[in-house]
């Protein structure tokens, strides 16, 4: 299982060269864990300006690009993260870009580093990294080379956005399928069948494309020009999902589907939609069902050991939504999210020192260095969160919903050995 982040370089390209083939950091015994790729070792950085020059772009903002690819402990030796980082580079530049690829065995996390020019040494074009590339490009690379060899896979659950929705919402802005979905959720509220709530949009000015003669179902806004599909707009909006919805069964959105599905604990009843949770996501949707408020219905009752972590509640939601947002089912795949989060601070801090040495000398880099503060803090909030749940919290909450179960249990036998005697009583 591989883990990727992608980190844009807009300055000192030589200084992240460095940081990555940093002979401290690859050394293992006698190996020296460092490759290039379509350039020199030991001329990547000059090959790189190099072909900066020949396109004539040399003062384009984006110098380059960073990927920190990591594995899951255990799951490859130094070497093999070596030799799969390398293929991983080769598969997604091709020819096109220079790049240097080393692993780092300093730490007890093994992690490679990919650096690439952003110029393509054989056309001049810019590599395009967005929302787009990281879904179709990376992270399929990565997943294909881990089932060739035969590790394990992080899936993509759910449908995915375009990219200028992504990045629409990112910037908080209402997206054209923002608004169809709006549309459409109105027209549910009074429709009775599809018929209807198709009749409703049409009413709005929408212009409707359906039928046994039709592959996917569209609509066309009033104003627009183009037809959207309705499986673009997100999960809970296909045609067989708005059916389900006006049964009932789905929830409608207010202005838009979120990027994650959401889970609730609310009055002491979980609510979740989509996909029931696995693994770590349900343990932990379990237990804050044990300790959240009791609704006014009977519940049985919790060991009072069990009620005593009601303090920590709010501790074991962060927790939780750290698990959502990563999607994290494994122990595994948590200490896979550790080593990279751990990877990105060193590179963080890394850059951050070189910025500290300029400082001395008399530059005024103050905002440089405040902003990489500020990526410095959410990053290192989610480590130690991520260190809490494998090393005290997955034990002691797997210990608490035992002995939770173990009382009901005992409750069940209680009531069972109770009616027991008042039918021998009766008799």
């Amino acid at each position: 299982m591989a883990y990727d982040k992608i980190i844009t370089i807009h300055a000192r390209l030589d200084r992240r060269i460095n940081y990555a083939l940093n002979p401290e950091k690859t050394a293992d015994g006698e190996r020296v864990l460092c490759a290039a790729i379509n350039c020199k070792l030991d001329t990547a950085c000059r090959d790189m300006l190099d072909t900066k020059r020949r396109w004539d772009k040399e003062s384009r903002p984006v110098q380059g690009y960073h990927i920190i690819h990591s594995y899951a402990p255990g799951e490859v030796t130094a070497e093999q993260a070596q030799q799969l980082s390398a293929e991983f580079a080769r598969r997604l530049i091709g020819d096109r870009f220079e790049a240097v690829v080393a692993t780092h065995v300093d730490h007890k996390h093994i992690h490679s580093h990919i650096v690439f020019n952003s110029v393509s040494c054989t056309d001049g074009r810019m590599f395009r990294s967005d929302f787009k590339a990281y879904y179709g490009d990376i992270r399929d690379v990565s997943n294909a080379i881990s089932r060739e060899n035969g590790l394990s896979v992080i899936e993509p659950k759910g449908k995915g956005k375009q990219y200028a929705e992504w990045e629409a919402e990112k910037k908080g802005k209402l997206t054209v399928r923002g608004l169809i979905r709006k549309d459409i959720d109105a027209a549910l509220a009074g429709a009775i069948s599809m018929q209807t709530l198709f009749a409703a949009l049409e009413k709005q000015g929408y212009t409707v494309k359906r039928g046994s003669k039709v592959k996917h179902t569209t609509v066309k806004p009033p104003g627009s020009e183009r037809f959207i599909r309705l499986d673009s707009l997100g999960e809970g909006y296909t045609e067989a999902e708005l059916k389900t919805r006006l049964q009932g069964d789905i929830p409608t959105a207010q202005t838009h589907i979120p990027q994650q599905k959401r889970y609730k604990v609310k009055n002491g009843k979980r609510n979740y939609s989509g996909n029931k949770p696995k693994g770590l996501r349900r343990l932990y949707l379990y237990y804050l069902y044990l300790l959240s408020p009791p609704r006014q219905t009977r519940r049985k009752p919790v060991p009072f050991t069990v009620r005593a972590e009601v303090r920590k509640l709010n501790q074991y939601k962060r927790q939780f939504a750290l698990l959502q947002k990563y999607r994290i089912e494994k122990e595994s795949q948590l200490s896979l999210l550790a080593d990279a989060l751990q990877a990105e601070i060193d590179s963080l801090v890394f850059t951050r020192r070189d910025l500290y040495r300029r400082k001395r000398r008399g530059e005024d880099l103050s905002n440089e260095v405040s902003q990489i503060n500020l990526a410095l803090r959410p990053i290192r909030r989610e480590l130690r969160c991520c260190q809490n749940i494998s090393a005290v919290t997955i034990p002691q909450v797997q210990e608490h919903v035992q002995l939770t179960r173990q009382a009901d249990k005992q409750g069940k036998n209680k009531s069972k050995e109770k009616e027991v005697k008042q039918h021998g009583s009766e008799r």
